[in-house]
């Protein structure tokens, strides 16, 4: 196996999957659970322990909405001890002023909350609960006034594709430190959203020209920064959307061919293929199940019955994410595929096959 591939850089924990709101789009297969099937406290240690035997990447606590368990303070200050770096996703609609303080005390790296509008309307309807665009608002103004670094993370699709501008000014406005667009992937409770929210390639193509766009126009591209993209995303050592005046990380998920885009225009696009998951990524699930990302539904094991660090290295699942000579139709073709690799879990969504072609992808090969 590759060494590159030995240690992840960022670990996704759905630490629940009970959660206040009702998003038609998420990525959960499962809806409220009782929170029995959660790993337990000493399971979730074990996961931790895990992690610091596999280079310490960033664990990140996400759900459902990891703040409705009893225990996340716990685990996050046992992340500590062991040197474990940590992050947090949440929907920001339970923080009031005590939990913003307890956030700002688990000393999370970064806190993601996800605004899928720019608007309260956008927002609310998509999430199915009126009022939670207002709530998550002020639980990121209270993670700011408590020096918590700040993500916001958005949904793109049908329903705020023409939002793009002004989810950037409310994100700066905000005093983010990052903006990732996830481009939807219809998986868990996103398999029943409608077709009209669903964007087509060209479509897509045209969100991510806006992206090239935006960071063409800022001198300070390719500054260093860690970001987190909840559920699905991705960090890297170089990030290739940094504002200097804003200081605004921009970042697409779920999206690999930005990465072509990027190559084509002359762009920096960061120093891995465009996806990662099972290569620097990893999830899983609240019942322990290990997945290559958050999206692509494909088990490689369960941390109930071997320790993660070994499913890691054994996995025949992962150990053919990594190698893009098997990626076939367009994607196995294409001039790009060490760079972009289609997003896998798309591709499974659209087909069955999580290594057949990008199906958001309008670009033909050479």
């Amino acid at each position: 196996m590759n060494i590159e591939h030995l240690s992840p850089r960022l670990l996704f924990w759905e630490s629940t999957s009970r959660c206040n709101l009702a998003c038609i789009h998420c990525r959960r297969q499962e809806i409220d659970a009782p929170a029995a099937c959660d790993l337990s406290t000493a399971q979730a240690k074990s996961l931790i322990d895990s992690a610091s035997r596999m280079g310490n990447p960033i664990f990140v606590f996400s759900g459902g909405e990891p703040l409705v368990r009893d225990d996340w303070e716990q685990l996050a200050a046992y992340a500590r001890t062991l040197g474990v770096p940590t992050a947090l996703a949440t929907n920001g609609t339970l923080i009031d002023p005590p939990m913003a303080k307890r956030i700002a005390s688990a000393g999370f790296r970064r806190v993601a909350v996800s605004l899928d509008g720019a608007d309260s309307l956008t927002h609310d309807v998509f999430r199915g609960v009126a009022g939670c665009f207002d709530a998550a608002i002020a639980g990121l103004r209270l993670l700011r006034a408590a020096n918590v670094p700040i993500q916001i993370n958005a949904t793109i699709a049908g329903h705020n594709d023409g939002q793009l501008d002004h989810l950037y000014d409310l994100a700066s406005s905000l005093g983010a430190c990052a903006l990732h667009l996830f481009l939807l992937v219809p998986v868990g409770c996103g398999v029943q959203i409608q077709e009209s929210h669903q964007l087509s390639p060209a479509r897509y193509e045209q969100v991510l020209q806006w992206l090239c766009r935006r960071v063409a126009a800022v001198p300070a591209a390719g500054s260093r920064g860690r970001g987190v993209s909840p559920a699905s995303g991705h960090q890297s050592t170089r990030s290739f959307g940094h504002d200097a005046h804003a200081a605004l990380e921009l970042r697409a998920t779920c999206a690999p061919h930005y990465h072509r885009l990027a190559a084509q225009q002359g762009l920096p696009s960061g120093r891995s293929r465009g996806c990662l998951c099972g290569q620097s990524v990893i999830f899983v699930s609240h019942r322990g199940q290990v997945f290559p990302c958050g999206y692509l539904p494909v088990e490689c094991g369960n941390v109930r019955d071997e320790p993660l660090e070994v499913i890691w290295e054994s996995s025949l699942v992962l150990e053919s994410l990594r190698d893009a000579s098997k990626l076939t139709g367009k994607c196995g073709r294409c001039e790009f595929k060490a760079i972009c690799g289609g997003c896998r879990a798309r591709a499974f969504a659209a087909t069955g096959d999580y290594l057949a072609a990008e199906t958001a992808c309008q670009h033909q090969p050479e």
